[in-house]
């Protein structure tokens, strides 16, 4: 290959990078655009209560619109059924916001999963994809609130990579490492998507899209993958972790 051919080759790459940038981070926006209106808070709705509404976790719209799936432990144990607490999904965005009453469709404890009902019109529902193709190294987004209590109810977006596709749960060293939770993880392993963006605190039940395909492939989970894999440090990683999508297909089939 001579000089000249060489540098030809490296102008066409340099002008294939600087083409593609822009078109990556356009496309990027249109689907954040296009999917925000998808994601919704959890949380529960007391009137007697200051301030009323109390945020815990992100879920999504899918299935017929109606249908909204988050992560089982973003749900609370019990409710002030004396003062009329209520569970609620927050849809659109700050003062705008929307308060829909939800109630529980199913559950799926193994793999912490929750479908929800929510009165009103239809949310528009997002599209599952077949997380059994995701690979390492795969771009990846996220959006949901993050710290939602102290940030508010402003969808979040966080853009990284599948930074491994990983067990569920380890053997533990020692006795003194296994939880009920462990023990049930080892009993039924499966694998979690890793991710190298960090997911905070309310972040539980985003969806994680598959960046050039804008399907679902798996949702944030916070606290299940934590008491499994990590609950041997005294202080957890900033790893965060997502639950493959074909989990939240079989939760939508055993609804239907």
């Amino acid at each position: 290959m001579t000089l000249g051919s060489r540098c030809a080759g490296f102008g066409l790459l340099l002008l294939a990078l600087v083409l593609g940038g822009p078109t990556q981070a356009s496309e990027r926006a249109e689907l954040v655009a296009r999917v925000k209106p998808s994601v919704v808070g959890v949380g529960t709705t007391l009137a007697t209560r200051r301030p009323p509404n109390q945020l815990r976790g992100t879920g999504f719209a899918v299935g017929d619109g109606r249908l909204v799936v988050t992560n089982a432990h973003v749900l609370p144990e019990t409710f002030d059924e004396a003062h009329r607490e209520r569970l609620a999904v927050f849809a659109g965005s700050g003062r705008g916001a929307e308060i829909r009453g939800a109630t529980i469709v199913a559950r799926d404890a193994t793999h912490d999963l929750a479908l929800l009902r929510i009165d009103g019109v239809p949310l528009p529902p997002l599209a599952l994809g077949d997380s059994g193709t995701a690979r390492e190294g795969d771009d990846i987004v996220f959006i949901g609130f993050p710290i939602g209590a102290v940030l508010g109810l402003y969808p979040v977006t966080h853009r990284g990579i599948i930074s491994a596709i990983t067990p569920l749960a380890i053997p533990a060293v020692s006795t003194r490492e296994l939880t009920a939770t462990r023990l049930r993880a080892l009993d039924d392993p499966y694998t979690v998507l890793q991710l190298d963006a960090t997911a905070y605190p309310v972040n539980s039940g985003s969806p994680v899209f598959a960046e050039d395909s804008g399907l679902v492939i798996g949702i944030v989970n916070q606290v299940l993958v934590k008491e499994t894999k990590e609950n041997v440090l005294k202080d957890p990683s900033a790893i965060s972790y997502a639950i493959p999508a074909r989990f939240i297909a079989a939760l939508l089939a055993q609804a239907r």
